[in-house]
């Protein structure tokens, strides 16, 4: 914020802010001995397709949740049930098979049984 004064009065000029009002979705990973982190991710990427498209590429080590937040509009979520019917509804339509650590995902969020009924198998 810059002032601008005269004699009369000092008034606020604000500077044009971009747009902040967009949904982040950040990856909790689990690495082991060495513990939990929300991964570190670039704006650009921390929308729901480039989560799930980086869950299906094996970016994450052991992905164990998915939060989702919009501060403009004040919530966040747990998205991990979305996310994991998501990458089930990726491998149906035969884009890449489930990396170990998004199968182990989708078993933890959706059940052993989802995966039997999607096809998928150890």
């Amino acid at each position: 914020m810059r002032f601008t004064s005269d004699r009369q009065s000092i008034v606020a000029y604000h500077e044009p802010v971009p747009q902040f009002d967009v949904t982040v979705h950040i990856v909790l990973d689990d690495f082991g001995n060495s513990g939990r982190a929300y991964r570190e991710t670039a704006e650009q990427a921390a929308d729901f397709n480039t989560v799930v498209d980086d869950l299906m590429a094996g970016q994450f080590n052991n992905p164990v949740r998915v939060l989702a937040f919009n501060i403009s509009e004040g919530w966040s979520r747990d998205v991990s049930d979305h996310v994991a019917w998501e990458l089930l509804k990726r491998v149906a339509k035969g884009d890449k098979p489930l990396t170990r650590a998004a199968r182990r995902f989708v078993e933890f969020h959706l059940g052993e049984a989802e995966l039997l009924r999607a096809g998928i198998a150890d």
